[in-house]
């Protein structure tokens, strides 16, 4: 069993998990390992149906592509014993036996069996070190007189500090050392600025609660969802303002003629951005479906890295979390990302009467030496006046 081939992009990977030990059976194509890599964890599965005869790489280990992590016996059956172990125990039952290879004799076995030791316990003195009597009581004193074994140790507990409060200490995951090191240089090397603007959510919410049922049915099970919206939203927005849509390159500004939105998954090994391709051709529907498949892949471990490359703007949504108000972090090499936060309802101003309306902050953090000022607010304006008025979406006005 090898590891899988690496991307250019991805010099090696660490092996996270073994989901089978040698000597279990295993079905072809079932998961086996996990391999975690900078970008994503690739699962490795059987060849074929049979047994591991032996892992290579344990858990820990770095693995290059295309190297072996372990031995695999193709067709054998679970029950059936590592080759050491019928010589072990041929030898043991020769031991044991006694008088059929002359080790020992009648009184020595009997002696044994009182002492409650075997033959390979004991040396024999005797000719041809035959074992007697007398070896059988030297060795039971030996046995007596030794320390008693130490009890099996008790389950590992989190260590203590020095002022004697428990602490755990667990190496970091190499996909999260990665989204901590990206995230650090994106801090360290743009011109990070963010601005603030707030949505009414109210017609979107009445859009939403309107045609829910029916879009779910036509669209076979397809959910609307909030998401959709801001997809559909900052797609149209991107294309009014290329300079939040480009990236940069060395010294150069690479602008993009397609929008590749990057929506970010919370996963229990970390943030991942899998990247919705060309939404600009894309409806509400395609959209929430993919978002759901992202999801579902992300939670199971199955997102690849080619659901993750490329991208030319980001969403993140910590509202699902409760967060009202935020400043998300640059993907780089983009230069721009959306945050979303928490519905709200609050009283606001309008025309002249105080209304509780369903508020939302939206927060665009942008590389200001890409983007002026004026565009990131412009952008983030356009993205409030798409929202509050939907049909602007359909019209694309």
């Amino acid at each position: 069993m090898k590891a899988p081939t690496f991307p250019e992009s991805v010099a090696d990977g660490t092996v996270a998990a073994w989901h089978k030990q040698p000597g279990e059976a295993c079905k072809r194509d079932e998961h086996i390992v996990d391999i975690e890599t900078d970008k994503v964890v690739l699962e490795v599965v059987a060849p074929a149906d049979g047994v591991i005869a032996d892992i290579v790489k344990a858990e820990g280990d770095t693995v290059l592509s295309e190297e072996v992590l372990a031995n695999f016996s193709a067709g054998a059956s679970a029950d059936a014993a590592p080759a050491a172990a019928p010589a072990a125990e041929a030898t043991s039952a020769t031991e044991e036996s006694g008088d059929e290879d002359g080790i020992a004799g009648p009184a020595a076995r009997k002696a044994l069996a009182e002492a409650g030791l075997s033959a390979s316990q004991v040396k024999g003195t005797g000719k041809g070190g035959r074992i007697t009597k007398e070896d059988v009581e030297a060795a039971a004193k030996n046995k007596a007189a030794a320390p008693a074994p130490a009890a099996a140790a008790p389950a590992a507990m989190p260590a203590l500090g020095a002022d004697g409060r428990v602490e755990k200490r667990v190496p970091m995951t190499r996909l999260r050392a990665t989204i901590a090191k990206r995230l650090v240089e994106a801090q360290q090397t743009a011109a990070m600025l963010t601005t603030y603007n707030e949505v009414n959510m109210g017609p979107v919410m009445e859009l939403r609660s309107k045609y829910k049922d029916l879009f779910q049915k036509t669209h076979n099970g397809t959910k609307l969802g909030f998401m959709s919206f801001f997809v559909k939203a900052a797609t149209e927005a991107l294309k009014r303002y290329p300079a939040v849509n480009a990236s940069i390159d060395g010294n150069d500004m690479v602008y993009h003629g397609y929008q590749d939105i990057g929506v970010a998954v919370s996963t229990n090994r970390g943030l991942m951005v899998p990247v919705l391709r060309n939404t600009e051709a894309m409806g509400l529907a395609d959209i929430e479906s993919n978002i759901m498949d992202f999801a579902v892949r992300g939670r199971d471990g199955k997102l690849g890295m080619e659901d993750m490359q490329g991208g030319t703007f980001t969403i993140t949504n910590g509202g699902i979390f409760g967060s009202l108000m935020s400043t998300p972090i640059l993907n780089p090499p983009q230069t721009a990302i959306l945050g979303m936060h928490k519905i709200q309802e609050r009283p606001m101003a309008v025309n002249g009467q105080v209304v509780i309306q369903p508020m939302m902050y939206l927060a665009l953090s942008y590389d200001h030496r890409m983007i002026d000022g004026k565009e990131a607010v412009q952008f983030l304006v356009t993205i409030k006046e798409l929202l509050e008025d939907p049909a602007r979406l359909l019209l694309e006005i």
